[in-house]
């Protein structure tokens, strides 16, 4: 199986934000002058940028709804937001929420707003409004998506162009799919005759289900990552989501990023790889496989980093690769190249 085959075409979805942005020429000057970005855009506000992205949780949602367990899409939420705007250096302030709904229940809302309090809890945000759109002609289900805004002062903001050969590429472990891929991972349970109710087979997660497996939230690496910045100037930050490694170049397409010390890849990647017949290339270019954030540092800030991370954060964090001449990715043990 393929990403592709399975309904999202990645690279069909780059040209089509292409698309998008041909069309979108007008740009404030002064306060609110765009700066650029990669992972989330950020404006001119005067001694600051003020940081800016937007992202939902995607197919996801789905098994919620097949299960009715809500409770947790809202921190997938608010992690794929801030996870972005930690990116460019920058700390997390606020957030808004959108939900578009077909019936709108109290006893469904309650329970995703309660995954948005833990969500803004770990990410020491403010959630500071939102919007609730009942749609039942549009909607099946529902759908949830929000915004977040973040600051940075423009003298500290990261942008992947100081990396270089020879640098150092630290990853931090995920807690599974987290919110990318799922409609490639559904299409593989469904080819697998298994249902969301079903325990896990061969006696995986010890008994636990395959619709509370996939609805692990996404890992929140907000608190380490401002921690590292007070005291690590990093070359550059990466949130490792929907296209796999193909993520790192977003920040330097001069470099070549090379991964050559894996993180093994949870159980449920390994699952999804072997009952649905998916090629390492792909795994690698749809999922996490392990790995929900990196950090590039230069060598002589490992040693520093490496314990900053391990105080500040409960997750694995290892050295997985370095920085070379060239461009794209490459995995050399599994003989990958993007």
């Amino acid at each position: 199986m393929t990403y592709a085959e399975s309904g999202v075409d990645i690279l069909k979805e780059e040209k089509a934000i292409k698309g998008i942005l041909s069309s979108i020429k007008s740009q404030r000057k002064g306060i609110g002058k765009p700066l650029g970005g990669h992972y989330a855009g950020m404006i001119e506000f005067g001694e600051y940028a003020l940081v800016m992205c937007t992202d939902g949780v995607g197919s996801k949602v789905k098994i919620a709804s097949e299960i009715k367990k809500y409770d947790t899409v809202g921190i997938d939420c608010i992690a794929m937001n801030v996870n972005d705007a930690i990116c460019v250096g920058a700390e997390p302030l606020a957030f808004v929420d959108y939900l578009a709904i077909n019936d709108p229940k109290p006893e469904i809302t309650k329970e995703i707003g309660k995954g948005l309090g833990k969500g803004a809890e770990l990410s020491n945000i403010s959630i500071i409004g939102g919007e609730t759109a009942s749609l039942p002609e549009v909607i099946n289900g529902f759908d949830l998506a929000g915004t977040c805004l973040a600051y940075v002062k423009k003298s500290e903001i990261i942008t992947g162009e100081k990396i270089k050969p020879g640098d150092i590429i630290i990853g931090l472990s995920s807690s599974g799919i987290h919110s990318n891929g799922y409609t490639l991972a559904r299409k593989v349970v469904q080819h697998a005759n298994l249902f969301y109710e079903d325990k896990f087979p061969d006696d995986l997660y010890k008994g636990k289900t395959v619709g509370e497996i996939l609805l692990a939230p996404t890992r929140i690496y907000v608190k380490e990552t401002v921690e590292l910045l007070k005291k690590i100037k990093p070359h550059g930050l990466a949130h490792i989501t929907g296209g796999g490694l193909r993520n790192l170049p977003r920040l330097n397409k001069n470099v070549k990023f090379v991964i050559d010390d894996l993180f093994e890849p949870q159980d449920i990647f390994k699952f999804l790889q072997e009952n649905g017949n998916i090629d390492d290339k792909e795994m690698y270019q749809t999922f996490n496989m392990g790995m929900g954030f990196a950090v590039i540092v230069s060598q002589k800030d490992v040693d520093k980093t490496l314990r900053i991370l391990n105080k500040h954060t409960s997750v694995d964090v290892k050295v997985v690769g370095r920085i070379e001449k060239g461009s794209g990715v490459e995995v050399p043990t599994l003989g990958l190249k993007y």
